[in-house]
């Protein structure tokens, strides 16, 4: 699996329109295997389908997201997690156990079965 996270200093970005960089995480066997850190445009749509499809990723997770970005990411066969908050490595780490987001993860309106169903 590769995962990809919106990411501001060493958090969860919380607002996706505002971030600029992915952590992108390959995860084997419960674990990272490889992790890096690139540069995207959140104003640029064919830039983040075009970055998200060269880096082949599964999964990508981000705090608040507007519509269009969020269907865009869906409408390319990524798993899109939104509305997540929190310091990543702590994020990764528990989500990486159990596939799903812990309470401690979830902003104000993280609905279960909205994009963000795991």
């Amino acid at each position: 699996m590769k995962i990809a996270v919106t990411i501001w200093g060493n958090r969860i970005s919380p607002v996706f329109d505002s971030a600029r960089t992915l952590l992108v995480a390959q995860i084997d066997g419960g674990q990272i295997t490889r992790q890096f850190y690139t540069s995207f445009d959140p104003e640029s749509p064919v830039h983040l389908i075009n970055t998200l499809k060269s880096l082949e990723i599964d999964t990508m997770v981000c705090g608040a997201i507007s519509r269009k970005p969020a269907d865009l990411i869906s409408d390319q066969n990524v798993h899109l997690i939104c509305f997540v908050t929190g310091n990543v490595r702590t994020f990764l780490d528990s989500f990486i156990k159990g596939r799903t987001v812990e309470k401690k993860h979830m902003m104000p309106g993280f609905t279960p079965g909205y994009r963000n169903a795991y």
